[in-house]
């Protein structure tokens, strides 16, 4: 349906339900919050568990959703082929039921322990939803959609921090728990992706499935378009057809020739094997492997999770949780006017000229902090101006192309592997960085990210194909372009 003009009513719809199923990220933001507000309690003598938490405690509450969340990444892409992805959604919305209601309930320090790394096995479903999201969307408004992933997490933030400075411990934790649920039984109410239907052959509920999200007759000529669409992405030819370059041939011809989505000799052809057969699933690993590395290497997670100590360090003039509010405030409004420009300006021009702007701001923030030649405000500006930069485009842009750039029989498989690389990559730099300033300085660090900014922006230019409105068999192509030119 590229050449199709999406109804409205189909982009309200589509609109509603990527809120829904990206919902799962916003309880991943109440559960990253809830320490930060809750430290106090918990570590004073009039805490309402049995026992003051000490240091020690406190810190593996801050850090065990890190660790459930990696845990959970590699099952990802089993439940997204074994479930389906709606199930899948719901399947991983259940840990942070479980883990609000053992908090509301329970006064023990190991519980509570417990619980929060509950939690932390639904913050690796993040697969889930970018996966749920693109299939069940139009190509036209797949970047923005797919987007909600990354802003929710920063709604999620603000909501729990302003949750936590109105409402009493075990108000906030049932306020929590409610929404838990709530996201659980709005999924109820929404379609399977028809993509995983038409793959389990069940062709009849994935023209429902259609007809659900893009507003369509089933009996109309969209429809049988649409599904002749499906049917070319699962058919196992489609791997040769792209590889040999076969660009004339149109996917009415395709399926006259191969009727059958799977053929015989390779029905039972697992993940691993349709990877290793599909050069364009392996390039496509690769960029978006090299990307995400890129982007994390940035430097924005050191300054989301080491906020508020550098701000006093860099802005010892202002409040560093007040700078720290604003901080969050300027993440959310970036990653929603990203989510609008990446289906406008596309994703290859939005990453490059990001990243080539965090390069500048870096370069200068490196500058000052090491030379301290201006005031305190123009180092909370570079801050806020890196922050904005990289959340409107290399926050952004990573997520949608890994979303984007598989094919169906490899889609669950590629995005875990992407998404458990990200979590490493996290814990890495966010290791090496505190030995990192001590050994060189703080200005100095950023002059590191500065580079990495730069080389970003070039390595996009030159090697990130464009994807805006593209679909997924068009997008194989791309990555194999340059081998068909040779």
């Amino acid at each position: 349906m590229e050449s199709e003009k999406l109804k409205k009513s189909a982009l309200c719809l589509q609109f509603l339900a990527a809120l829904i199923i990206s919902n799962l990220i916003c309880l991943t933001g109440f559960t990253f919050a809830w320490p930060s507000y809750t430290y106090a309690i918990l570590k004073s003598n009039e805490t309402v568990l049995e026992s003051p938490m000490t240091i020690g405690e406190l810190s593996t509450v801050g850090s065990l959703p890190n660790i459930g969340a990696l845990l959970a990444t590699p099952f990802c892409g089993y439940a997204l082929d074994q479930f389906g992805r709606k199930y899948a959604a719901m399947l991983f919305g259940l840990p942070y039921v479980v883990a609000w209601g053992i908090i509301a309930v329970t006064k023990s320090v190991y519980l509570v322990i417990f619980a929060v790394g509950i939690a932390g096995l639904g913050a690796g479903g993040q697969v889930v939803t970018s996966v749920y999201i693109a299939e069940m969307c139009h190509d036209s408004i797949r970047g923005g959609l797919i987007s909600s992933t990354v802003y929710v997490f920063f709604i999620g933030l603000l909501i729990s921090y302003s949750l936590g400075g109105y409402l009493s411990y075990h108000h906030v934790v049932y306020v929590h728990l409610a929404q838990s649920i709530l996201y659980i039984v709005l999924l109820a109410f929404l379609k399977e992706s028809p993509v995983f239907l038409m793959k389990r052959g069940k062709e009849k509920e994935a023209v429902e499935a259609i007809s659900f999200y893009h507003r369509i007759e089933i009996d109309s000529k969209e429809m049988e378009v649409e599904i002749r669409k499906l049917k070319l992405q699962l058919d196992p030819k489609i791997i040769k057809m792209l590889e040999s370059g076969g660009e004339d041939a149109s996917a009415e011809e395709l399926l006259e020739k191969s009727p059958s989505t799977i053929e015989k000799e390779e029905e039972h052809v697992s993940v691993w094997q349709f990877l290793k057969r599909s050069e364009s699933s392996r390039k496509a690993l690769t960029t978006v492997l090299i990307l995400m590395s890129l982007s994390i290497l940035m430097g924005s997670i050191v300054l989301q999770v080491y906020a508020e100590p550098l701000f006093k360090e860099a802005v010892p003039t202002m409040d560093s949780n007040t700078c720290s509010i604003i901080l969050a405030l300027v993440y959310l409004v970036a990653c929603v006017i990203g989510a609008i420009l990446v289906d406008k300006l596309g994703r290859k021009s939005l990453m490059t000229v990001t990243c080539a702007i965090c390069g500048v701001m870096t370069a200068l923030l490196g500058s000052q902090l090491h030379l301290h030649y201006a005031p305190h405000w123009f180092t909370a500006f570079l801050l806020y101006g890196f922050s904005f930069a990289f959340n409107v485009g290399s926050g952004v842009v990573p997520y949608v192309v890994t979303a984007e750039v598989f094919l169906p029989e490899v889609r669950g498989l590629g995005n875990s592997c992407v998404l458990g690389f990200t979590w490493i990559s996290n814990f890495v730099i966010l290791i090496i960085f505190t030995p990192l300033v001590e050994a060189v300085g703080l200005g100095m660090s950023f002059y590191f990210f500065s580079v990495i900014c730069f080389l970003t922006a070039v390595y996009s230019h030159f090697y990130l194909p464009e994807t805006k409105g593209l679909s997924v068999d068009a997008i194989q192509k791309l990555f194999l372009k340059e081998k068909r030119t040779n």
